[in-house]
């Protein structure tokens, strides 16, 4: 179902009101394993650091339009800005780092609008978005379109306070202007229960939200930093790596549950 209620792709969105939460690494390591199903996939960011483009070894052309581009053009859609990348079955709406997150119209529905197309509502079956740290309409643009939130933190002192603003949004907008909108969890990232404050952090969270919205956890893996910079997600680029085993038994348990 889309998120206005009809038909078209699953919609998920990676977030988190803090940076540095791991949260493009997980946009663009679930993308994959979508594609990786079968499932025509389209990675959106809209984090205008564009940092999915590295991930997945895009290099945008400055002549061609980003989803940037839909918030001040009502003639581009989502299609004009695809880009195909090195997983089958995948493909990459790409960011501008140059768009100013102060001009984007007063619309929380711009992005619905353009996943409602039906030229692409046609052509793919999973979206998953990469949205941006700052709390803006393009964050709340991305929270309106989606049907899911995974949620990264790290293991930090200060990692509850960021989940709990952005938790404090996303409830704000389920009940505003997406009902569809349901958690799908929080995922503890570079994560080693061995360290006290880890397991301390991860706790507290688990206590905020329920320990069945924990996703796991992904382990610190210098296999996922070396990836992004080979501009291949970890399943490809690192198959036998713990980061690896750690997306993928994540995945799993989104996978179970949205067919719940």
């Amino acid at each position: 179902m889309s998120a206005a209620g009809g038909t078209g792709p699953t919609v998920l969105v990676v977030s988190n009101r803090k940076g540095g939460t791991g949260k493009t690494t997980t946009a663009v390591n679930l993308a994959a394993e979508f594609a990786a199903t079968g499932r025509r996939t389209l990675l959106i960011d809209l984090d205008t650091q564009g940092h999915c483009a590295l991930g997945l070894g895009v290099t945008p052309s400055p002549t061609r339009p980003t989803v940037h581009h839909l918030f001040q053009d009502h003639d581009i859609g989502l299609l004009d800005a695809r880009y195909p990348t090195c997983c089958l079955g995948l493909d990459l709406a790409p960011a501008n780092p140059d768009f100013q997150h102060g001009s984007a119209p007063d619309d929380e529905q711009v992005l619905a609008r353009a996943l409602a197309d039906p030229a692409l509502t046609s052509r793919y079956d999973q979206v998953v978005i990469d949205s941006p740290p700052s709390l803006d309409h393009l964050l709340l643009n991305a929270l309106a379109a989606a049907h899911w939130a995974v949620i990264p933190f790290m293991p930090h002192p200060l990692a509850g306070e960021g989940v709990k603003q952005l938790s404090k949004v996303f409830f704000k907008v389920a009940m505003r202007s997406n009902a569809n909108l349901r958690l799908m969890g929080v995922l503890p990232v570079m994560l080693d229960m061995r360290v006290r404050q880890h397991q301390t952090v991860r706790d507290q969270v688990a206590r905020q939200f329920g320990e069945d919205r924990v996703l796991g956890g992904i382990r610190n893996d210098i296999k996922l930093a070396e990836s992004f910079a080979a501009g291949r997600p970890i399943r490809l680029y690192a198959p036998r790596s713990r980061g690896n085993e750690d997306y993928r038994t994540v995945f799993g348990v989104i996978e179970q549950r949205m067919r719940a």
